[in-house]
């Protein structure tokens, strides 16, 4: 098997009562998995908690000694429900206040006179953190040694995501091939699938149905960041396939 770099981990925590109720709908997580698969990080777990002190701590503790990166979003506005910047400050055990730099990003967009304690919330940023730059409301986010806190809102967190992208440490990246099945159905093959993954351990398999006008169609992924061994267990799933198609 080809050598491949040790595997760069992230987690995604989504802050947010109105998640949970379902009142807002997230956009992020996909956008997030997208941005980290094609740049070689693997996204290995979401956790979603409400505006909780503890939940959020604890989340934070948790998800950041498991992997290389966590991502959160949400939490970081101006309203006595913005409690991350809090939350991080104490899963760190640093102080919080008022950062001159994100106050002077803020003073590009508002007028100083109308800087309120409320606006200054925004400005609140953990000790020893760095900040994230916000080009659409300037707000920022903000690093603290692998916590990247961000917007909930999509589009400024696709600009926070952008603005930090070419900082993080990257992994090999995943090669997928995907193989049409059409209107086989799952349980013709299921046990000749499982027996050619079993034969191929170093590769992700799965089988993913998808409703259509005509019926079901199934395709097969096949995922790995081995190149080789993608093309192996393809080959192995395509004679399957045919063997049993009528």
């Amino acid at each position: 098997m080809t050598n491949t770099p040790p595997a760069v981990t992230a987690a995604i925590l989504v802050i947010g009562d109105e998640i949970l109720s379902g009142r807002t709908k997230d956009k992020n997580i996909g956008t997030i998995a997208d941005y980290l698969t094609a740049i070689g990080i693997e996204l290995r777990e979401v956790r979603i908690v409400p505006d909780e002190a503890p939940m959020i701590v604890e989340a934070v503790n948790a998800l950041r000694a498991r992997h290389t990166y966590l991502f959160t979003t949400g939490g970081i506005g101006p309203t006595h429900d913005d409690i991350t910047a809090d939350c991080v400050a104490e899963a760190f055990g640093v102080s919080i206040d008022v950062d001159p730099r994100a106050r002077a990003m803020l003073l590009e967009r508002i007028k100083p006179e109308d800087l309120n304690a409320a606006r200054l919330r925004m400005a609140r940023i953990p000790a020893g953190a760095d900040l994230i730059a916000n080009p659409i409301s300037k707000a920022p986010g903000f690093r603290i040694e692998n916590v990247f806190v961000m917007a909930g809102v999509p589009a400024i967190m696709q600009a926070m995501l952008d603005n930090i992208g070419p900082t993080l440490t990257t992994g090999a990246k995943v090669v997928s091939e995907t193989i049409e099945v059409g209107n086989l159905p799952e349980g013709a093959y299921a046990s000749d699938l499982a027996a050619v993954a079993a034969a191929h351990p170093g590769v992700s398999i799965g089988s993913y149905p998808s409703m259509t006008q005509g019926g079901f169609l199934n395709r097969i992924v096949v995922r790995s960041k081995d190149a080789e061994a993608v093309m192996r267990a393809r080959g192995a799933i395509e004679a399957l396939v045919a063997r049993l198609r009528p």
